[in-house]
Formats: C-alpha cells, structure tokens, sequence
C-alpha cells in the first residue's frame, strides 16, 4: 500500500498511526483533521490541562518532529466535505482533492448543543477541543460564578476542577440523579455526596429553559423556577457521532458508522474506528457505539493490524474511567440487565467496588478507590467468572487467586 489517509487527528487517529510505525506500515500517511492542534489526548481538558497544571505540549501525544521523521504529513484546519468511492477522492474544504488507497475514519464525535434563548451570548462554553477549553480558561478564576449544565462526567469533572481553583459552583441537571445514564445510584449517591460536601450546589430534576444578560450571560432559568447568576456557563448533555461523511458517501451508519469486528465498513477499502463507530462486541455479543478513551485507542490497534495484514478481531471489555477531585471511579463491563449487585469494601470509608452479576455470572465491576484490585477485576469481567456473590464480598479473599 503506498497511500494511506486518516480522516481525523484525535487520539484514535494517533494511536493507528503509532500501532502502523510499530508495525513497520510501508507507505505515505496523511492526517486531515478540522482542528490546527496536534493530535491530543481529550481527558486532560476538563482537569490538569483547565486547571494549568500541564501545559500544552504535555496534551499532545506526539510531536511535529515524530510525525516528520516517520513520513506522516498532517493537513491541519481542514475538514473533509465529501468522499467519492469510485475514484477513491476526498473533497477538501480548503480547496482540492486528496485521493487514497485505504482510507480510516477516525472522525471521532462532536458535542450536543443546547438551541434555548438566550444560546447566542459570550461566556457559554462547551468543552470538546483545546480552543473549547481555552475559551473556558478566560473565566474560570477564583471567586468567579460557574454553573454547569449536565451532570455528566464531563460536567462533574469540570465542576470539581472548578471548586479545587476557588470558584463558586452550581450544576444544573433534569435527571434525578448525577451519572445517571453512566452508573448505578449507589455510585451517583456517593459522587452526589462528595460534590455537595466540597461546596457544588446540586439541582436536580431541573432543565435548563433560558439565558439572561446583556452580550454575556449573567444568569440563568431553570424550568423549576430556580435562578442561577453566572460569570461564566459549561454545557455538558452528550455527545454525537461525526458520521455524517460517511453516510453522504453511502456507506451504511446507526448510530454511528457500521464496522466489523476488524474495523472494516461495507468498502473494502474504508475502515473506521474511535467514537464514530458502532461496532459488533463478541464478549457482550451485541453492537456498541463506545464513548471512551479506551475503545479509541484498542479498535484504532485493531484497524491498524489489519491494514498491515495482521487481522486480529476487536474483542475488549469496555471500561471507563472518571477522576473527580483526589477519587478515581472505574468501570468495566456494562451493567444495567444485571439482577445482582454486591458491595465490597466501605462505601463510608470511601474506598469500594459494586459487583454486578446476571445468572451468576460477572457482568461488570465499578470501582471507586481501589485501582488495585480493578485491574484484576478486569480480568474476572473477561473470563466470564461464575462464582457466588458471598465470595466476592469477603476482602478476605484475594480477587488474584479468582484469575483462571
């Protein structure tokens, strides 16, 4: 192959080009990506890279010279208007065409915009590039007002960044519960708890129905009634899939763009991979469309493997992870038609995990505080452990000695 093109520079799009260089790929990469940035990673934005405690070079995740030395060109602030199959083109929005040979979506995702009154003014922010959180940067300093809207893990990360800097914080969110499309309520009870004990005041049940002020905002009106006076907003309310070149280019998409478990679309000579994709999962044996750093980084693997003439199938567990002040949580598996949940360690002590089981068997594990025995807990989500709940429960027993 001489002539590879990633449509994309996130950190799916890096990751594939670091697992084709390790891979000895012959042949001229391209990036084209919408943003002048390196790729970079996105985790840091909402906490050490808003706080300043890392600086910019430390967000990227390679430099100019490592993509100069290994013949990877970058077309920067470009996006890709269409895609033409039959003579294998890309449109380009700064003019011209850039054709391909195999061609890798990495398109990633974009976030969910609120369109209330009042959407228009300055000091609404967003947070999903580095431009995103440098804008946020301008008022987020001590004694400032910061409300959030979503109670997400972005807009609690965010707001326990915003607290750690000294300002005053408020989150806005309609369900009746934080995390709640994420985690369970014993996990949403704990982070609600240490939110409001670090200061956050938390509204929930309450939607977002307009902004006030003249040029920025100054205030804002849920739908209950409740007025909220800000310097600054961050919105919060989910994520899309950029699949939209895709499907203009006939290729099939749900949900995000439809690839098989090698990362290969209907084109033979298309793949995809990151958050643009819905993706078959042998282990939960249905599709996914994954919202995470971790399936970024492992279907991009997989793509690459595959372009280089290595085929291995795309089969991880999902995890996730979120850090919120000094508490890390971590996730693996998906939970929600389990019929079991367990507890060990102490929830008061503030260092526990959640078992889910469904007919016995593991089905998913949420960590807060121990990252030592999450990863063997990884482990026993993988190989499908069957085992009484009791065991687990008893910190007594070495979760190492349940590894097959």
């Amino acid at each position: 192959m001489k002539n590879l093109v990633i449509v994309g520079t996130g950190q799916s799009a890096a990751q594939c080009v670091l697992t084709l260089i390790r891979n000895k790929f012959k042949g001229q990469i391209t990036l084209v990506g919408a943003e002048k940035h390196l790729p970079y990673q996105r985790p840091p934005l909402s906490k050490e890279y808003l706080s300043d405690e890392v600086t910019l070079k430390r967000v990227y995740m390679k430099t100019k010279e490592f993509f100069d030395q290994n013949d990877v060109k970058i077309i920067s602030s470009t996006q890709v208007i269409s895609i033409d199959r039959n003579k294998k083109s890309l449109d380009l929005s700064r003019g011209g065409n850039l054709s391909y040979e195999k061609l890798v979506l990495a398109t990633g995702s974009r976030v969910r915009k609120l369109d209330v009154e009042g959407s228009h003014l300055s000091n609404i922010s967003y947070l999903r590039t580095i431009e995103e959180a440098n804008k946020l940067k301008e008022y987020f300093k001590f004694g400032k007002k910061l409300v959030v809207i979503g109670a997400g893990y972005i807009g609690l990360e965010v707001a326990a960044t915003a607290i750690k800097k000294g300002l005053s914080v408020a989150v806005v969110e309609m369900g009746d519960r934080v995390m709640n499309r994420t985690v369970d309520p014993i996990i949403s009870k704990y982070f609600d708890s240490l939110h409001r004990r670090k200061g956050v005041e938390i509204i929930l049940e309450a939607a977002l129905e307009k902004f006030e002020g003249n040029n920025k905002v100054e205030r804002i009106i849920c739908t209950n009634g409740k007025v909220l006076e800000a310097d600054g907003v961050i919105i919060g309310v989910g994520i899309l899939p950029n699949q939209e070149i895709a499907k203009s280019a006939g290729l099939k998409c749900n949900n995000g763009i439809l690839v098989d478990e090698y990362g290969r679309t209907e084109d033979p000579s298309i793949f995809a991979c990151g958050d643009c994709t819905n993706h078959p999962n042998p282990s939960l044996n249905k599709n996914l469309r994954l919202e995470s750093v971790h399936n970024a980084l492992e279907q991009a693997k997989t793509v690459a493997l595959s372009l280089v003439g290595k085929p291995e199938k795309y089969d991880q567990v999902p995890w996730f992870w979120s850090d919120q002040y000094d508490e890390r949580l971590q996730i693996v598996g998906l939970s929600g038609d389990h019929d079991e949940v367990v507890t060990r360690g102490s929830i008061a002590e503030g260092s526990f995990m959640l078992f889910y089981f469904k007919k016995r068997e593991l089905i998913a594990v949420a960590s807060v505080n121990n990252s030592r025995e999450f990863l063997i807990s990884k482990k026993l989500v993988a190989n499908k452990l069957k085992i009484s709940s009791d065991v687990l429960c008893d910190q007594s027993v070495d979760l190492k000695d349940l590894v097959k």
